[in-house]
């Protein structure tokens, strides 16, 4: 039987970028598994797709934003799918504040990340 996605599981992955530990995220990944940006030039924003490149990534976002996490998260699952509500604070590499609400849709495959889509709202 596949392995299901508990809250436990949600509140690990969430404590791996609030940690800034990319190994630790995507390990919870599939192999193949796909994360995708909210930004980007493509019609979902940018399709990051495997490990390494989500690594890659990841240690970016967290060496630009050294600051930033990821709070006041509530989290709902339906069998192999979970959304993820949060806010989101930190500083850009420009400075700039970051603090804004948004939200993952995850898909999981045997207890593994398939695919995480994030939204956010856009501050103007």
């Amino acid at each position: 039987m596949p392995e299901s996605i508990t809250a436990a599981r949600l509140d690990e992955i969430i404590a791996a970028f609030n940690n800034h530990d990319a190994d630790a995220v995507i390990s919870f990944f599939a192999p193949e598994g796909v994360m995708l940006s909210p930004a980007g030039k493509e019609a979902v924003g940018t399709t990051l797709r495997g490990r390494d490149t989500i690594r890659a990534a990841l240690a970016k976002r967290f060496a630009d934003s050294p600051d930033i996490q990821w709070t006041e998260g509530k989290n709902w699952i339906f069998g192999n799918k979970a959304l993820s509500e949060w806010r989101v604070r930190g500083t850009t590499p420009g400075g700039e504040i970051i603090d804004t609400i948004g939200c993952d849709l995850w898909e999981f495959e045997d207890g593994l990340i398939v695919k995480k889509d994030t939204y956010y709202k856009q501050k103007t």
